[in-house]
């Protein structure tokens, strides 16, 4: 018997999994997987050979060695992940890739094409059996796939998602055998029709107890056009509605209603920003259980809940994504479809055949936007998987457009709009007027004057910088708040809650905030005057969605101004494309933003600026090259942790405890990223501490704020940077 797993129970006995019990455990996983995009057959085969290399004589050894089952010393980096590969090559003459590919990579990761096909030059051992395989079952989803009009700019997701069925069934038939009670937490208790009650006994409630009102009335209407929408076949579909007319409710009865009728597993719902994914989770906790809904980013924190099976079960879920409904990142699900790392790409067959809701879908970065879009397109044809983009600026996605360097935009095939145009919702639900003063540069003295003006009052800018600046100016009287991410993550989000709990509040008369562009997305705020910086239009009507959000004021106001002062690249570009639309244009109207969108890209550069397709678009596909370069956001900069709550106590125990997942985590809730040039400044002036390699602690008591965060000016530094 060849053994694949062992451990020892307290009474001395060894219990063992055979290599063969393993392999057929995982066969019969990674074909259930790959037959949710018709690939069973293929998907057992995998299953079958990835572990073939484990019959070796040495590995054995190694093996028991290092369980302790048997003292015998044993040779060090015995490799089995390539025997696997070689097999299936020696098998299947044509096509073989899409199964090597994912069996020589399932514990070290997708591999660039040179390095697969120098592993591909070794010998199969001699010591390892060849199993017979059926040929023609693997020929016959070959064939599946290809009548799918399977393009080459596909082939490189097609193997990816064989890799994720099988680094999953691999990872959960080795839990099933070595840790059988945390694998009983895996077990599913949920089905789509269970959500579909849940979201009818609240639509149900909302009619019921709502008070009758013309945004309310709105909503209805909004709602009952998804529930109409979503009996349309699989495929990509808008929401665009204006910022307060309910597109987190309206958008799951869509999802819901859609998934129960076309039979899919589960609905994953992108958001750009944690502060948003806060707030959506909290609205589908109350709408279907804590139980059913998922938090998948860096800010959660599974220790406040209280119950400790459904943490475990969340924290397992995070895994694998095998969830009812997940609410995430861009940057989670988009870096996770171009990752060449197992942990990374072990959720992506689970967002086959399901719903994928992409909220706010106007901030994805335009450099990204082919291969993002290419990704959406095959998820789609192969895999089964609906779209709907969430809105109130809906980019443009379905049209031919060339740069001038002759780059097209990867356009998606069509794009079903729920809501139609003789609604009039812009009309219906404006609440503002937006007033664009002229470019004259203004200075953060002068806007903190004008804001003052005010009792209650947003300023949204652009940068850290100039909201320190402009709050600096403002007069100390009320609750008057800064906001950016010059405040770690924890430090945000009291913040927000605390203007929240503010503006609720009839007996606090002054409230004046300047945020950086955090706030502006999603963030569920209502101030009757909203100020914005200069900026792309998509932006400035997300800021004028913080105004009169309830629509229970009269039409309030919202002043775009100018400091001169935009920082280069997208941001330069996004305001140039909005001054270059015509003064009288309709700026709540999809006409305008439409011809907004087509300006901004004509000023962009590339919609591919890493060359991700020309890396996998290809027979030779790398990997892991693309893996390195796919990045959504420049994460560029060092982390500072600050003392603020518990940063102290946590750093005590870092430095008692060392490392560990959970500790970091923690740790990372209390972290500021700064660019290099603000480091040296703090570094060059002892006010750091190294914890770790790129990660320090402000020790200094007066270098981070309770009002502004992380700061550069207490006097002993000022002395320094003087001499």
């Amino acid at each position: 018997m060849h053994i694949s797993h062992l451990y020892q129970i307290p009474n001395g006995d060894w219990v063992i999994q055979s290599n063969k019990e393993h392999s057929e455990g995982v066969a019969e996983l990674t074909s259930k997987f790959a037959s949710e995009f018709g690939c069973t057959n293929i998907g057992h085969i995998i299953g079958i050979l990835h572990d073939k290399g484990k019959e070796q004589a040495a590995w054995q050894t190694h093996i028991k060695f290092q369980s302790g089952y048997e003292p015998q010393r044993a040779p060090s980096g015995v490799r089995h992940a390539y025997v696997g590969a070689l097999i299936a090559k020696k098998l299947i003459s044509k096509g073989y890739d899409v199964i090597s590919m994912p069996i020589i990579s399932h514990h070290a990761g997708l591999y660039d094409w040179g390095e697969y096909v120098e592993a591909l030059k070794a010998e199969i051992p001699e010591d390892v059996s060849i199993p017979e395989v059926d040929i023609n079952s693997f020929f016959n989803d070959v064939c599946t796939i290809a009548k799918l009009q399977l393009g080459v700019e596909d082939v490189n997701h097609w193997v990816r998602m064989l890799f994720s069925c099988l680094v999953d069934a691999d990872w959960l038939d080795t839990e099933r055998f070595m840790n059988e009670s945390q694998y009983s937490f895996r077990k599913k208790t949920y089905s789509m029709q269970s959500l579909k009650a849940s979201i009818d006994k609240k639509l149900a409630e909302f009619k019921a107890n709502g008070k009758p009102s013309p945004i309310n009335a709105i909503r209805t209407e909004i709602q009952d056009k998804c529930l109409e929408a979503a009996e349309k076949e699989s495929g990509f579909y808008s929401l665009t509605v204006p910022t307060g007319g309910g597109k987190t409710i309206s958008s799951m009865v869509w999802a819901v209603n859609h998934a129960l009728k076309y039979g899919k597993k589960r609905i994953i719902i992108a958001i750009p920003y944690t502060s948003i994914i806060v707030q959506t989770a909290q609205v589908l906790r109350n709408i279907f259980g804590e139980e059913n809904v998922l938090e998948h980013h860096s800010n959660i924190d599974d220790s406040k809940i209280k119950d400790w099976r459904l943490a475990q079960k969340m924290r397992l879920a995070s895994e694998n994504w095998d969830y009812p409904i997940i609410v995430t990142t861009n940057v989670q699900l988009f870096e996770s479809m171009f990752s060449c790392r197992p942990s990374d790409c072990r959720k992506l067959h689970n967002i086959s055949n399901s719903v994928v809701i992409l909220d706010e879908i106007q901030t994805l970065p335009v450099e990204f936007m082919n291969p993002i879009v290419g990704a959406l397109k095959t998820y789609n044809k192969l895999f089964g998987t609906s779209v709907l983009f969430t809105t109130a600026s809906m980019p443009v996605l379905d049209e031919d457009f060339k740069l001038s360097n002759g780059e097209k935009l990867s356009h998606l095939p069509k794009i079903s709009e729920i809501i139609p145009a003789e609604m009039q919702l812009a009309k219906r639900m404006q609440r503002t007027t937006i007033h664009f003063e002229d470019e004259n540069a203004r200075t953060a003295e002068e806007i903190a004057k004008e804001l003052a003006k005010h009792d209650r009052v947003l300023c949204i800018v652009n940068t850290r910088k100039e909201a320190q600046e402009i709050f600096r100016y403002l007069p100390d009287e009320g609750k008057t708040i800064h906001l950016s991410r010059m405040m770690c993550p924890i430090h945000v989000r009291q913040t927000i809650a605390t203007i929240k709990a503010a503006l609720k509040d009839d007996g606090q008369k002054i409230i004046r905030v300047v945020s950086t562009q955090l706030i502006e997305a999603g963030v569920d705020i209502d101030f009757p005057v909203v100020y914005r910086q200069a900026i792309g239009l998509d932006s400035v009507l997300q800021a004028a969605g913080r105004c009169n959000r309830e629509g229970k004021m009269k039409n309030r106001d919202v002043f775009v101004f100018s400091t001169g002062r935009i920082p280069r690249g997208g941001m330069t570009q996004a305001n140039n494309a909005r001054l270059n639309l015509p003064p009288d244009s309709d700026w709540m109207g999809r006409q305008a933003m439409h011809d907004y969108f087509l300006n901004l890209y004509s000023r962009s550069n590339s919609f591919d600026s890493k060359d991700i397709r020309g890396l996998l678009n290809k027979q030779q596909m790398q990997f892991r090259e693309a893996s390195e370069v796919f990045r959504l956001i420049d994460d560029k900069g060092i982390d500072i942790v600050v003392r603020y709550g518990d940063s102290v106590k946590l750093i005590e125990m870092f430095k008692t405890e060392g490392p560990s997942y959970r500790l970091m985590k923690a740790l990372s809730q209390y972290m500021v990223k700064v660019h290099d040039a603000d480091f040296k400044k703090l570094n060059s002036a002892g006010l750091l501490t190294p914890i770790a390699e790129n990660l320090y602690f402000a020790h200094g008591q007066n270098q981070y704020s309770e009002k502004i965060g992380l700061t550069f000016g207490n006097e002993w530094l000022n002395e320094i940077l003087i001499i």
